[in-house]
């Protein structure tokens, strides 16, 4: 498959990372480049999507940075892994639901590797855990979607600062916590990106006409 795939070890601004996906986009569109895969991590910040509603901000004195991708606000920061992309769904399936899909079976497949169970929700979009039945996000999902090319990702909370998240209502959704791998079960998860990258390669070559 012919994609591009980018790790990168020091944390990179948000802001650059958007510069780099819309550039990646403009190529893509002009047949002047391949798809990418890019995993990284980011400092301290919050992101807020297209949805965003200034009542889920619960601390007034944090900065927020308006981006274009799908959904409401959420944090990035240490501790948690990145995986962005620009993939070309004029050359695969055209189905924005079914991409989601993919990408949430991805994540699920993945930390199963790790025998985590996890699930998504049509109604709330992210992956979740059911922690002794108190539902649980461990994973944030934000798209958007230009001539058919995809492109932003997901992050997948590792060991992060889960307090980060009080300064905001996360994604909007009130009645749910949120939690990273290491509470739920420590263990080692140096390979987690590697495994993320080989299952959603492995399933955007199932993703066809």
């Amino acid at each position: 498959m012919n994609i591009e795939i980018k790790k990168s070890k020091k944390p990179v601004k948000y802001e650059d990372a958007l510069i780099l996906m819309e550039k990646r986009l403009l190529d893509i569109n002009q047949n002047n480049n391949k798809d990418l895969i890019w995993v990284l991590k980011h400092d301290s910040v919050y992101t807020a999507g297209t949805s965003f509603d200034k009542n889920d901000v619960i601390d007034s004195s944090i900065n927020i940075i308006k981006t274009n991708r799908g959904g409401k606000i959420t944090y990035h920061g240490p501790g948690q892994l990145i995986f962005y992309f620009v993939i070309d769904l004029n050359k695969r399936k055209k189905d924005i639901r079914t991409f989601i899909s993919l990408i949430e079976k991805t994540i699920i497949d993945t930390l199963q590797f790790y025998n985590i169970d996890t699930f998504s929700d049509k109604e709330n979009i992210g992956i979740w855990y059911n922690d002794n039945s108190v539902i649980k996000k461990v994973g944030a999902i934000g798209l958007r979607v230009s001539k058919w090319i995809a492109y932003h990702g997901f992050s997948l909370n590792v060991n992060n600062d889960l307090k980060k998240y009080s300064a905001i209502i996360p994604c909007g959704i009130k009645d749910k916590g949120i939690t990273n791998l290491k509470e739920i079960k420590d263990q080692n998860y140096d390979e987690l990106e590697d495994k993320l990258i080989q299952n959603f390669t492995l399933n955007l070559e199932n993703l066809t006409f």
